[in-house]
């Protein structure tokens, strides 16, 4: 496919696939009636907010290209949502009142993963998006609420979000450890790992799409199957 309108090292492809670290493959945490989000760290009071509160915020959409940190890019996805932003401003920080020393926002999810943005990097397309080209989000794309960013790679953009934490400094999680992922991770910079260019990573990547697509695809099918007929 063209990538004359790409950034730096992405390639189109024609589909959306669930995708990650292999390690969460298998990971398909349930959805809880109620969700929730639990708001921790650097704030004097600490609560646990349910996402119908949410819907005093005004809603939005965007048209947005996810790009993947191993280099493939899926176009012009309609993400719904809210603001990150909005949600920060108006409904978490009256309530939680975060210390000024917060640089970063720590997003925990419920199949245990997590991730860590740096607060300069929010923008007004940076949302918490419960709907997905139409359609309320599934499971495969992270139910019940990610974060949809579309600035920074796919590893930023966490699925099944069910906390927020307010940090001083930055903390890498599991998936990050092991993927030496860049603490940014800013697509119009390529920062893609810690500590080479942007440009060495691609190839390693790329390489490993076909193993990580076939990881994702067994889970998929074993997940389809019934409960009796599995391992």
């Amino acid at each position: 496919m063209p990538t004359h309108d790409l950034p730096r090292g992405q390639r189109a492809i024609d589909h959306f696939p669930r995708f990650g670290v292999p390690a969460y493959a298998n990971r398909w945490p349930r959805v809880p009636d109620e969700p929730t989000l639990a708001i921790s760290g650097l704030v004097e009071t600490p609560f646990t907010l349910e996402l119908r509160a949410l819907a005093s915020l005004p809603r939005v959409e965007i048209i947005a290209d996810f790009h993947c940190v191993t280099t493939w890019t899926s176009k012009r996805h309609a993400w719904s949502g809210y603001r990150l932003a909005d949600v920060l401003d108006q409904v978490v920080a009256p309530r939680a009142r975060p210390a000024a020393t917060v640089r970063y926002l720590g997003f925990l999810s419920l199949d245990g993963y997590k991730i860590c943005i740096d607060r300069r990097d929010i923008d007004a397309d940076t949302l918490l998006a419960d709907r997905l080209d139409g359609e309320r989000l599934p499971a495969e794309h992270g139910a019940p609420l990610r974060v949809v960013a579309p600035a920074l790679y796919g590893y930023k953009s966490a699925k099944h979000v069910s906390g927020i934490e307010f940090l001083a400094d930055y903390r890498r999680g599991h998936a990050e450890r092991q993927t030496i992922a860049h603490p940014r991770g800013r697509v119009a910079y390529e920062e893609r790992g810690r500590f080479l260019p942007g440009w060495v990573y691609r190839y390693a990547y790329r390489a490993l799409i076909p193993w990580t697509l076939a990881q994702y695809a067994r889970a998929a099918q074993r997940r389809a199957e019934p409960a009796s007929e599995r391992p």
